[in-house]
């Protein structure tokens, strides 16, 4: 079970569903399992081990069967359904309620709901809804933004440079998803979904001259809700004792809710144009991806490193 809910409403309207009837406003209703569950064995007589959070999803499948059932044993399946009070009950395919699912709805408060999909559509549609509003966050300080679809998300110190670089990268043609509060959210075991916390969505602090509206200042097409962190960039002052990374040939990554994401250390100094740095880098992680490293082609073509994979 996650620590967040996601409420009955916001499900309804990303997976477009009906009512057919509910006790209240379908935003009081809480969701908290990030699964959804198909009651057959319920509905067959098991009743162990049921996991009364998750909403309920009864397709073509379970509907024949409770049609196939005696009048008296439909019923008491059904209201031992109902009766464990999940945070609803879902009816694909536009099938109808039975006249005995909206009495054990009523009876139990039950919310009872109707979608026009087919049963794993609508299941895929929900756990990809609940994986993103239920998932384990933090929230870092720092930028985040999209560079050649790469979601690139940029950390160092308070004035090290951060929101000079996205507002630079916004004018070459990127996209900002978040200044100064970045949300991260696991929504897989192997991806980080990054957004902007929903009051400062958008807005941009700049030192000097104050906070903009970047949708307002550069249009909409600069701006973005939300992307997937595929690299992490730390900016910090350039220190000449330090010796910094000239090869790229070992890659680093930076760990996000047990996620680990590639990342590179950037040094600062006047004369740097950190907006093309970025833009370089995120091209150069997206061959990475593609199974393509410049530096261990270099190193082959020396001869200093022999039966490498490029």
């Amino acid at each position: 079970m996650s620590e967040f809910s996601v409420s009955l409403a916001k499900l309804a309207e990303e997976a477009n569903l009906t009512v057919a009837y509910t006790p209240c406003e379908l935003d009081k209703v809480k969701v908290t399992a990030t699964e959804v569950y198909r009651p057959g064995i319920l509905l067959a007589g098991y009743y162990e081990n049921f996991d009364n959070t998750r909403v309920q999803i009864i397709g073509l499948t379970e509907m024949s069967y409770l049609e196939e059932l005696s009048t008296s044993l439909r019923n008491m399946r059904l209201e031992k359904l109902f009766s464990f009070q999940p945070p609803a009950v879902i009816l694909t395919r536009n099938m109808q309620p039975l006249s005995e699912m909206m009495q054990y709805a009523k009876q139990y408060s039950v919310p009872l709901l109707m979608s026009t999909e087919m049963t794993s559509a609508l299941m895929g549609v929900l756990i990809t809804t609940l994986n993103t509003e239920l998932a384990p966050r933090i929230t870092r300080h720092g930028v985040l933004v999209e560079v050649y679809g790469e979601g690139i998300l940029i950390l160092g110190d308070s004035g090290v440079g951060k929101s000079e670089t996205a507002i630079e990268l916004v004018k070459r043609g990127h996209r900002l998803i978040a200044d100064d509060a970045v949300e991260l959210r696991r929504v897989s075991y192997r991806s980080i979904l990054g957004t902007a916390p929903a009051n400062i969505r958008h807005f941009i602090e700049l030192r000097g001259i104050g906070i903009i509206n970047v949708a307002h200042v550069f249009g909409i097409g600069s701006v973005r809700s939300s992307v997937e962190v595929e690299m992490v960039v730390q900016l910090e002052p350039w220190d000449r004792t330090k010796n910094y990374d000239r090869t790229g040939l070992d890659t680093e990554y930076y760990d996000i809710l047990g996620v680990k994401v590639p990342s590179m250390l950037i040094p600062v100094m006047p004369g740097r144009n950190l907006a093309v740095i970025l833009e370089t880098a995120a091209i150069n992680n997206r061959t990475k991806e593609m199974g393509y490293n410049a530096a261990k082609e270099l190193l082959a073509q020396l001869g200093l490193q022999d039966d490498i994979s490029l």
